[in-house]
């Protein structure tokens, strides 16, 4: 009798399909100006990502706002649906109360093996690799609340740092359209830097901090996999955060060029 697919994994493969189909629309939703048509499947790339942003990030916010017990138990709280939210991608059905908690974790599964496959077809090895592997580490945390139906509060955590992402793939739309020289590039430089700060930095060393704190509480092999996503997202963001500020406040024309054909 052959084995029957986990729920969950049927979820991801199905958002992994709905973000594939919305990343091949998005051209013809949003063309590319002159300046990005030559780089095209980046375009949609990146566009797809602040899709996904949104959603997920919005999504935390929400679920913390109308779970409060989320905060409280990030491991074993598990409000109704929300397994299935972890899993999907997007959920096209009307938002409901129940729902909202997963819908920001549900952004994680589709999304980023969709992400993966995307870059590793169209970019070189050497540009992408350092996105590759912070996928690869996503993946693997969020596969875990969707295989073993806990940690979807740690995960909605996690999701906060999504609301950064906002301001930067709006900073890579913006350099892609040449626009690096207007106010609106400017305003976005600043919130996104804000944000970095309190959505990015300070949330993955609370992660770490409560991490630290339950290790008493959280199976050893899971407790691993954490402390080593945090070892590797931590130095990866505080690198990240130091190119915006050399390039975005005291950026060369060199600096702005690099990224445009990157």
């Amino acid at each position: 009798m052959p084995m029957a697919l986990s729920p969950g994994l049927l979820l991801v493969a199905g958002s992994f399909a709905a973000f594939r189909l919305l990343n091949r629309g998005l051209e013809r939703l949003v063309p590319p100006p002159p300046s990005a048509r030559r780089n095209r499947w980046k375009w949609r790339n990146i566009w797809t990502s602040l899709a996904h942003s949104v959603l997920s990030g919005g999504g935390a916010l929400a679920g913390f706002c109308l779970h409060p017990g989320l905060s409280e138990d990030l491991v074993g709280t598990h409000p109704p649906g929300a397994h299935s939210l972890v899993a999907v991608s997007v959920d096209l059905s009307p938002f409901s109360a129940n729902r909202l908690p997963g819908m920001a974790t549900a952004q994680q599964g589709g999304y980023f093996l969709e992400d993966f496959v995307d870059m590793l077809c169209n970019q070189k090895l050497h540009q992408s690799w350092e996105l590759l592997f912070h996928h690869s580490v996503v993946i693997v945390c969020f596969g875990i609340a969707v295989l073993l139906h806990q940690y979807v509060g740690f995960a909605l955590v996690a999701l906060l740092v999504e609301i950064n992402s906002i301001f930067l793939h709006l900073r890579q739309i913006l350099l892609m359209a040449n626009l690096v020289h207007t106010t609106c590039y400017r305003l976005n430089s600043i919130i996104n830097l804000g944000t970095y700060v309190v959505f990015r930095i300070a949330t993955l060393a609370w992660m770490t901090h409560w991490l630290f704190l339950n290790r008493e509480n959280v199976p050893p092999a899971t407790y691993a996999v954490g402390t080593v996503g945090m070892a590797i997202m931590t130095p990866m963001n505080i690198i990240l955060f130091y190119r915006l500020l050399r390039s975005d406040f005291f950026k060369s024309g060199r600096d702005v060029q690099r990224e445009k054909e990157q």
